[in-house]
């Protein structure tokens, strides 16, 4: 996998504290590798359609398997599976088995994960507002010459 903390760090304005960081500030490549390689494993495990789903349905609070199940249309058991450990291995879950039988298990987010929610909610706000004006332009750009729709 190809690491490239720069690029993320100038998306994002720097480093924390306003400074910018470079690979070469780092100690040596190998530092700069591990230092800037879960950037891009973090923001592939939030970028997917199953994990987004997953912590806006923990929003609320503590939430069990099947109910996380219930709520994520589409999903397989495996697939949620993989993505529950996935976030949990982030950070981004706490996963509680309660000893009763059958076995109780339920999951909630951590403050950064509550965090990066509220961030979801932005964004969806903001996909809400520009909704018509995205689908304006792309009916605009459907109808030009020489741009098949897609």
């Amino acid at each position: 996998m190809v690491c490239n903390r720069d690029y993320y760090l100038s998306l994002m304005g720097g480093a924390e504290g306003g400074a910018f960081v470079s690979q070469g500030n780092i100690a040596g490549p190998v530092a700069a590798q591990d230092e800037a390689c879960p950037i891009n494993e973090v923001l592939d495990h939030i970028a997917g359609k199953w994990s987004i789903g997953i912590i806006v349905a923990a929003a609320a609070g503590p939430i069990r398997f099947t109910e996380l199940e219930r709520a994520i249309e589409g999903i397989s058991r495996r697939m949620l599976t993989l993505n529950l450990r996935k976030l949990e291995r982030d950070g981004l879950l706490i996963r509680t088995v309660y000893p009763t039988v059958p076995p109780k298990v339920e999951y909630r987010l951590t403050p950064i994960a509550r965090e990066l929610g509220e961030s979801f909610a932005t964004l969806t706000a903001w996909a809400e507002r520009h909704r018509h004006a995205i689908a304006a332009s792309r009916a605009e750009y459907d109808r030009r010459p020489g741009h098949p729709a897609s």
